[in-house]
């Protein structure tokens, strides 16, 4: 009966820590997934503005980062818009 005990504490924490290292596993995968999404939508011709717009919830730093992006894509636009200005006189 002790063996049995045994044998059945063994199992379980050998089901535990694989469930426990799966587990990590998929949350460690979970932002490259999105990622990858996202770089699917930008080769599919998308917008990079909509490919980028709805960043994961819970990261403040990731809405940071898409602030910034936004800028500087807008900042680039109106240089574009200024040098075309200047090509056309």
């Amino acid at each position: 009966m002790v063996l049995s005990a045994m044998a059945g504490a063994v199992l379980g924490a050998a089901g535990l820590a694989w469930w426990l290292l799966s587990e990590a596993e998929r949350r460690r995968l979970g932002p490259r997934q999105q990622s990858l999404v996202r770089l699917s939508r930008l080769q599919d011709g998308g917008d990079p503005d909509e490919a980028f717009s709805q960043p994961p919830a819970g990261q403040p730093r990731d809405l940071e980062l898409h602030d910034k992006v936004h800028e500087l894509n807008q900042a680039i636009d109106d240089v574009r818009r200024q040098l075309e200005g200047l090509g056309s006189r």
